[in-house]
């Protein structure tokens, strides 16, 4: 009789145990990411002029908008390698653009897509629909299943789900502004010259932008109707910068600079804007520490949501490999300053580019302007023959990043602290873009084919004349 009663005891114990795991579990927040591809705080919550985006406005009325987050890398493969392992790219080998080498990433970082599996929920990627599978675009090989499914509908009852949406705006090729009004208003940074194709082409941009915003809204109305938002932690941000020819693939803050905005209910304040220094990285963290997962010792990314957490003093990103463009460049930044480093200072910031000469009219305009010496002021900085080493900007007084301070006098300190601060980083982390990439001639002679095949269909050589071709490109923004 006493054996029965302890089985029984034992039982009841056993039983309970796993209900409240159940309870707990079911009590853990959704966690939903919404990427933007390329996007910078173009957006008016943050307070950027002639673009609406009134779901996103709604979004960060109801929970927090940061205003210094930073992505690890300014193009698509390398950044999303990052923050869907919550490592610094440099650190896995996977910081050049879409690698033919792909590898499994070094034990024992894993996606945080396993690791949140592991721990009961169910994870997620789809487009923009949410019906078919996202982009995915990472720089290393996975052998198991990574998404569980293309959205959460096939997930067990009550079970937690990690969803990421991807959205391909405002990637390339844009939309066309509907009204032909809109070039004339537009503001365009001093870097880019005054010309009709660049307004044209950043207007477009904007409405590229506002249909980004309709369908982040789709994403939140079903949400809404499954009724789910009071137990969901949203997460809004770009991969990394805009599209245009110097910001994205470039280290100033137009590459790597992005938009984030996070909504959680009942612990973030409505309304709430935050200036502290954040790495999307620390988004990666932040989803484990919901999930209640401990966070890795391999982890770089910090856990931007905990109690104890107080901003970044400084942030590290990375450009490497980008299609046919070999090159290597690092830099720190801090709320004030930014120093970044150029391996390779011979080659200059205009060297060719196939996949920006098919999808940025910006380049054939000012290297039009420059072969007419018409390139001047800041629009001229990037078609100087060489890069320096090192440059260095003061971002309170010179947002743009274009009076380098790295040979004044008066910030000599500076420099050499934030350069000792890069060198730390490099070896902490063990940046592995002092290794060459094996099959680097075959990425390269494979960017080059797509290139020349690309511009035959437009009707050109590979070495189209910018004068000839600059022609296209009005037509085909429907200018003149």
């Amino acid at each position: 009789m006493h054996r029965i009663i302890y089985v029984i005891c034992i039982l009841a114990i056993f039983i309970t145990t796993f209900i409240n795991v159940d309870a707990y579990a079911d009590d853990r927040p959704n966690v939903v990411w919404i990427i933007a591809d390329d996007l910078s705080p173009d957006l008016g919550c943050y307070g950027y002029k002639g673009v609406s985006t009134p779901n996103l406005d709604r979004l960060a009325q109801q929970g927090v908008r940061y205003t210094s987050a930073f992505s690890t890398a300014p193009v698509c493969s390398s950044s999303r390698s990052a923050f869907i392992t919550g490592a610094y790219q440099t650190t896995t080998g996977t910081h050049q653009h879409r690698t033919l080498n792909k590898k499994a990433l070094p034990l024992p970082v894993e996606p945080i897509t396993e690791l949140l599996r592991r721990a009961g929920y169910f994870v997620c990627n789809s487009n923009s629909t949410m019906k078919r599978a996202g982009k995915r675009d990472y720089n290393f090989k996975f052998a198991g299943k990574m998404y569980d499914a293309a959205d959460w509908s096939k997930r067990k009852q009550g079970q937690p789900f990690f969803a990421q949406v991807q959205i391909h705006e405002p990637h390339r090729d844009f939309v066309r502004a509907k009204d032909p009004d809109r070039a004339a208003k537009v503001q365009i940074p001093s870097y880019y010259p005054e010309h009709p194709v660049i307004r044209v082409d950043w207007a477009n941009y904007l409405e590229t932008i506002e249909v980004l915003d309709h369908k982040v809204g789709n994403v939140l109305k079903r949400l809404e109707e499954e009724d789910l938002m009071d137990n969901t932690v949203v997460f809004f941000f770009g991969d990394h910068g805009r599209p245009h020819y110097r910001d994205k693939q470039w280290l100033y803050d137009g590459g790597i600079r992005v938009p984030l905005i996070i909504r959680r209910p009942q612990k973030i304040s409505a309304g709430e804007v935050c200036d502290e220094l954040v790495s999307l990285i620390d988004v990666s963290a932040a989803t484990l520490g919901l999930a209640n997962i401990a966070i890795p010792a391999w982890m770089h990314g910090r856990d931007m949501l905990a109690e104890n957490f107080r901003g970044r003093e400084m942030v590290f990103a990375a450009r490497d490999r980008c299609g046919s463009t070999l090159d290597r460049v690092r830099c720190v930044r801090t709320k004030h300053f930014k120093y970044i480093r150029n391996y390779h200072p011979d080659r200059p910031y205009s060297q060719h580019s196939g996949y920006k000469t098919l999808q940025y009219p910006g380049v054939t305009v000012a290297r039009v302007l420059h072969l007419h010496n018409e390139l001047t002021g800041a629009p001229a900085i990037f078609w100087t023959e060489k890069r320096p080493a090192e440059e260095l900007y003061h971002l309170t007084t010179d947002s743009e990043e274009l009076s380098n301070l790295a040979h004044d006098s008066a910030y000599t300190q500076t420099l050499q602290k934030m350069s000792s601060e890069l060198d730390q980083w490099v070896q902490r982390t063990d940046d592995k873009g002092r290794i060459s990439e094996r099959d680097e001639s075959a990425a390269v002679n494979s960017s080059n084919r797509w290139y020349q095949g690309r511009m035959k269909k437009r009707g050109f050589t590979s070495e189209a004349d910018p004068e000839i071709y600059i022609k296209w490109w009005k037509n085909e923004l429907g200018i003149e």
